[in-house]
C-alpha cells in the first residue's frame, strides 16, 4: 500500500537486470530524462531499450502492486466520481476502485510522488497504486469521462450556474459560442472523430440529454461525451454555425454550410446539416478527405469477370455508365476508379458533383450551387460547349437531369452518373418512372453497377470459423457450395472497436445492356423480369458477389445479409 510505504525512486527500483535493462541503459535514460525534461521512465520506452509494457509489469512486480489492463476494463462509477475529468488529465492517472475508504489510482508513472501527495490532499482517502499503460489511461479516461469532460468543467466554473442556463437561451450573444472551453470541446470532438475513422457526428438533443454518435465503417457508434454537455447544447450548435458561416439566430429552419479543416497535415472537408427538433438543433457533420486516395479498377473487390465487365464498359466511346446505391455505399469511389483508368492527355474530361469529394489531376471539376442556379442541369449544357469527351454527372436528380445526361450520350460523349436504386434492374424502372422514354433509355445506357458496402473482418482478431449450414440457408446456398472456403470472424480487439471488422469492401453487381435486356426495356417489363434475365446470361448478384466474399475469409454472413435486400433471384 502506498501510504505506508517509503518512498521509491526511479535510481533505487530500475537497476541493472529489471526487465532485461542494463547499467547504460538506465544510465542513458537518465542523461536524456535531464537533457528533456521527460521522465527518465519515459525516456527508457522512448530509446527503444524495453517495450513499457514489459517495464511497467516488472515495475510492477518489483513494487508488489498491480498491473491493469484498461484497454477493456470498465471502472466503477463511485471511483470514476472521485476526481474531476480535468484533473485525471492533468496527474495522467484513473481512478479504478474505490473500497473501504481506499482509491486504487492507474498510473504511468510510479515515481512522480509529488502528484500522489496532492491526489491524497485532492480525495482525502489513502491511495493504492495500480500500474497501467499511458495510451490505455488517456482512453480509458475519455471512454468514462467522455470526450471533452474537462472543457466542459471549464465551462461550468467560468460561467456558474446561472450562466449555464443562459448558455441555453437566446444564441445572439456570441460571447458564448466563443468560450475557449467550448471551442476547445468542438474541436476535440472533431479530433476524435478523425482519429476513430467516422464518416458522419451525429450531435441529438433529447429532452433531458445531448448524445453524440459515429458513424465508423457504415455502422453508428455512441461516443462517451460529459454527462453536463446538455447545459451547453445552445453554446456547441452556436459555435458550429459560426465554423460554417451559418445564422446562429435562425433555430426553426434547416441550415446547410461547410467547414474547412486541417489536421496532421491531412485537409478535410465537412458538410453540415441542422434540422430544428422539439429540444433543440440536431447536427449531422459528414467528413471528407480532401487528399483521399482513389483506387484502381483492380482495388474496388471486384472478382474478376466482373473486373472485365467494367473494364470493358469505361473503354467504351459514348453511353452512359450508371452506378446504383444508397448514400454511402461507394459510388463516388467506384466513379473516380472508373475516371481513373480512361484519364489521359487525349480525353478531355469534366465533372460537375455536389460535393467534390476527390480531386483528380488532368480533370476540369465543378461543384453545383443552386442558391445561385448553378444546377446539374444548368451544368450540363454548359460543359457540352467545352468539348469534352468524358462527363461526369454526380446525381441524377430530376427528369431534367436525366433526359440531358441521356440525349449527351446519345450524341456521342461517354458519361458516368449516380441514382439511388436498390439494384441494377431498379435503375431502368427509375429511369422510366421519372419519364425517360424506354427507346431513350435502352440505346444510352452501357451498364450499371449495383454496389453496396460490408465490414471487413478485422485483419488482427481474425480467425477461422466453422460456418453451419443453417447461417447461409437465406443466401440460397447449397451445402455443396460451402465446399472450400476459408470462413473467418473477428474476435475482436482495440484495433478494431472490439467490434471484429475494420475498413470495409464493395459487394457488387454488374447489369451489362446487351440486345435481350434491351428488348425487355422496350417492353417496358418490370424490374423483377429484368433482373432474372440479366442474371440468366451471366451477372451475379450482390449476395452472390457478398458469398464469393465470405468464402474467402474477407467478411461475414451477418454482414452480407445486412447489406442486402431478399434477393428474388435467388429466392426463386
Amino acid at each position: 500500500m502506498m501510504e505506508d510505504a517509503q518512498p521509491r525512486t526511479f535510481r533505487q527500483v530500475i537497476t541493472p537486470g529489471l526487465a532485461g535493462l542494463t547499467a547504460e541503459h538506465v544510465e542513458a535514460a537518465q542523461k536524456e530524462a535531464r537533457r528533456s525534461g521527460v521522465p527518465p521512465l519515459d525516456c527508457l520506452v522512448r530509446l527503444g531499450f524495453v517495450d513499457e509494457k514489459t517495464l511497467l509489469e516488472a515495475i510492477a512486480a518489483r513494487l508488489g502492486v498491480e498491473f491493469c489492463d484498461l484497454s477493456h476494463y470498465s471502472c466503477p462509477p463511485e471511483a470514476v466520481r472521485l476526481l474531476q475529468a480535468r484533473q485525471a488529465m492533468r496527474y495522467g492517472v484513473l481512478p479504478v476502485k474505490a473500497e473501504n475508504g481506499r482509491v486504487t489510482i492507474a498510473t504511468c508513472n510510479p515515481f512522480d510522488m509529488a502528484s500522489f501527495d496532492e491526489l491524497r490532499l485532492i480525495l482525502k482517502r489513502d491511495i493504492e497504486m495500480s500500474l497501467a499503460l499511458r495510451e490505455d489511461i488517456q482512453k480509458a479516461i475519455k471512454r468514462h469521462y467522455g470526450i471533452g469532460a474537462d472543457a466542459m468543467e471549464g465551462v461550468e466554473e467560468s460561467h456558474g450556474s446561472s450562466d449555464t442556463r443562459r448558455l441555453t437561451g437566446d444564441l445572439a450573444d456570441e460571447a458564448a459560442a466563443a468560450d475557449a472551453s467550448v471551442l476547445k470541446f468542438v474541436n476535440l470532438l472533431l479530433i476524435e472523430a478523425l482519429k476513430e475513422r467516422a464518416t458522419d457526428i451525429h450531435i441529438e438533443p433529447f429532452e433531458s440529454d445531448l448524445r453524440v454518435r459515429y458513424r465508423v465503417d457504415g455502422v453508428l457508434h455512441d461516443t462517451a461525451v460529459p454527462v453536463s454537455i446538455k447545459n451547453f447544447q445552445a453554446a456547441i450548435v452556436s459555435r458550429i454555425k459560426v465554423m460554417a458561416n451559418l445564422d446562429i439566430s435562425e433555430h426553426r429552419l434547416p441550415q446547410d454550410g461547410r467547414i474547412k479543416i486541417s489536421l496532421a497535415g491531412e485537409e478535410f472537408d465537412l458538410r453540415i446539416s441542422i434540422l430544428p427538433t422539439p429540444f433543440g438543433e440536431s447536427i449531422n457533420i459528414r467528413i471528407l478527405n480532401r487528399a483521399s486516395v482513389f483506387l484502381s479498377l483492380e482495388e474496388l473487390g471486384l472478382d474478376r469477370p466482373d473486373m472485365e465487365k467494367l473494364d470493358a464498359l469505361v473503354r467504351m466511346p459514348h453511353g452512359i455508365i450508371l452506378v446504383t446505391g444508397p448514400t454511402g455505399s461507394g459510388k463516388t469511389t467506384t466513379l473516380y476508379a472508373c475516371l481513373n483508368r480512361i484519364n489521359s492527355a487525349d480525353r478531355k474530361i469534366i465533372t460537375i458533383e455536389d460535393p467534390i469529394e476527390y480531386q483528380m489531376r488532368g480533370l476540369t471539376q465543378m461543384q453545383v450551387h443552386p442558391i445561385v442556379g448553378f444546377t446539374f442541369s444548368n451544368a450540363l449544357r454548359s460543359m457540352l460547349r467545352h468539348d469534352p469527351d468524358v462527363m461526369l454527372v454526380g446525381e441524377i436528380r430530376d427528369t431534367e437531369t436525366a433526359d440531358i445526361t441521356i440525349r449527351t450520350a446519345l450524341t456521342g460523349h461517354l458519361v458516368f452518373s449516380t441514382l439511388h436504386t436498390n439494384d441494377s434492374a431498379g435503375a431502368v424502372t427509375r429511369l422510366f418512372d421519372m419519364g425517360i422514354e424506354p427507346f431513350l433509355a435502352s440505346s444510352s445506357i452501357l451498364g450499371i453497377v449495383a454496389q453496396r458496402l460490408v465490414r471487413r473482418i478485422c485483419a488482427r482478431c481474425g480467425e477461422r470459423v466453422e460456418i453451419e449450414p443453417e447461417a447461409i440457408r437465406e443466401l440460397g446456398v447449397s451445402r455443396d457450395d460451402m465446399a472450400g472456403g476459408k470462413y473467418m470472424a473477428g474476435k475482436g480487439c482495440e484495433y478494431c472497436r472490439y467490434t471484429g471488422y475494420r475498413g470495409r469492401i464493395a459487394i457488387s453487381e454488374i447489369m451489362v445492356l446487351n440486345e435481350p435486356i434491351r428488348r425487355l426495356m422496350l417492353e417496358r417489363a418490370s424490374a423483377g423480369a429484368i433482373k432474372r434475365k440479366a442474371c440468366e446470361i451471366g451477372m451475379h448478384t450482390m449476395r452472390q458477389d457478398g458469398w464469393g466474399k465470405i468464402k474467402r475469409g474477407i467478411t461475414t454472413v451477418t454482414e452480407v445479409l445486412r447489406a442486402t435486400a431478399e434477393d428474388e433471384i435467388l429466392e426463386s
